[in-house]
């Protein structure tokens, strides 16, 4: 599956609520939409400028929707969706999920802390439509560079 619009990433991560952040239940009060709003929040506040990371961030749970049972396969699968409507970027970092080896590089390091950290029951972390425009902007811009390669 290739994700071709912003409206089609949306609706997925939508779908994530009512799914429990971890296969046996996890933390209380924690689903994938919350935990994707949580770990997108705390690299807005960590890395400001970085929206591609933040991106990253937020979507890096849809490989549990687009592979329910093939654990290997997820981090994989999501990477190849999100490649052609945000770009190699945010598909390289996402296919390194879910990052147990010692990070390398400062980005690694901050989407594992982040996901690590983005699992609080309680934790206000705005709503999914406050990242439509972050989207549409990565996505018409990758569009862009798409177009010139």
């Amino acid at each position: 599956m290739e994700l071709r619009s912003v409206e089609e990433l949306m609706d997925l991560l939508y779908a994530c609520r009512g799914v429990p952040e971890a296969p046996d239940g996890g933390v209380v009060g924690v689903d994938l939409h919350d935990h994707a709003l949580q770990t997108a929040a705390l690299l807005r506040r960590s890395r400001p400028a970085d929206k591609e990371l933040q991106l990253t961030g937020l979507v890096h749970p849809i490989g549990r929707l687009l592979c329910p049972t093939g654990t290997g396969l997820r981090s994989e699968r999501a990477a190849d969706a999100v490649r052609p409507l945000l770009g190699t970027r945010v598909s390289r970092l996402m296919g390194l999920h879910p990052w147990h080896e010692t990070p390398a590089d400062d980005d690694v390091f901050s989407l594992r802390q982040a996901d690590e950290d983005g699992r609080v029951a309680g934790f206000d972390a705005g709503v999914l439509e406050d990242w439509r425009t972050v989207l549409e902007l990565v996505a018409a811009r990758n569009s862009r560079l798409g177009a010139v390669d």
